[in-house]
């Protein structure tokens, strides 16, 4: 049972955590600020600094909630029981919906780098859940003798072992060709929201939902789904 102290840090941790959401939205990441946070919080900055005690764990601890909420997103899409193909698409417009609807939290993760900022290690478990997702749709599709014959080959200076686990892990049907093809389809799942997201495909795209649709299909086909 958590003790009325715990559920008061827990609400205000909310409300820094919203209040600096919004900065985001209002001045960007790079100029997030501790004090103008607790001024819209109602705090001082030192009671501020007691749950953050600097901007660069507040921006850690947006950035894992948006890895979080963007994983979360990812995994509900999924449905196990259908075709790799249509698990694949899910997947991707999921990503892309929850991009399109937290453009500024989308940009934190995936836009330029914070100036001296440097992500920790404490935000790898959570940047790797929709990796884990599309991950698991190529593994079970191997397992279920749905992927074309594979060389085997591996190669762990090419594809790291960490990612080659996350990527369907170790099956005949999935060999270096495969982990490089999901990688590149991985990346471009992020390349295709971003162009759309930062407008870069303006004048060059007429219908993005037909579009992305179709660009997530022909990336399914590349990696054998």
């Amino acid at each position: 049972m958590t003790t009325a102290r715990e559920r008061v840090r827990a609400e205000l941790t909310a409300e820094i955590t919203d209040a600096a959401r919004r900065q985001l939205a209002e001045v960007g990441a790079a100029a997030l600020s501790l004090r103008a946070v607790a001024r819209e919080v109602g705090l001082v900055s030192s009671a501020v600094y007691r749950y953050f005690p600097s901007r660069d764990e507040l921006l850690t601890r947006l950035i894992i909630d948006g890895y979080d909420a963007l994983g979360a997103a990812a995994e509900a899409a999924d449905r196990p029981g259908e075709a790799p193909r249509v698990r694949w698409l899910a997947v991707c417009r999921a990503v892309r919906a929850w991009a399109l609807a937290h453009p500024h939290e989308y940009a934190l993760l995936y836009g330029s780098p914070v100036p001296g900022y440097s992500a920790p290690r404490d935000t790898v478990p959570a940047a790797s859940r929709v990796a884990v997702v599309l991950g698991r749709i190529l593994g079970d599709a191997a397992r279920s003798g749905l992927l074309p014959a594979a060389s085997g080959d591996r190669d762990p200076s090419l594809v790291s072992d960490d990612a080659a686990a996350v990527l369907g892990g170790d099956h005949p049907a999935i060999d270096d060709t495969v982990r490089v093809r999901a990688l590149m389809a991985w990346s471009a799942v992020y390349g295709t929201v971003s162009f759309e997201l930062f407008g870069h495909f303006v004048g060059s795209v007429e219908d993005g939902d037909r579009y992305f649709d179709r660009a997530m299909t022909e990336l399914a086909a590349l990696i054998g789904l």
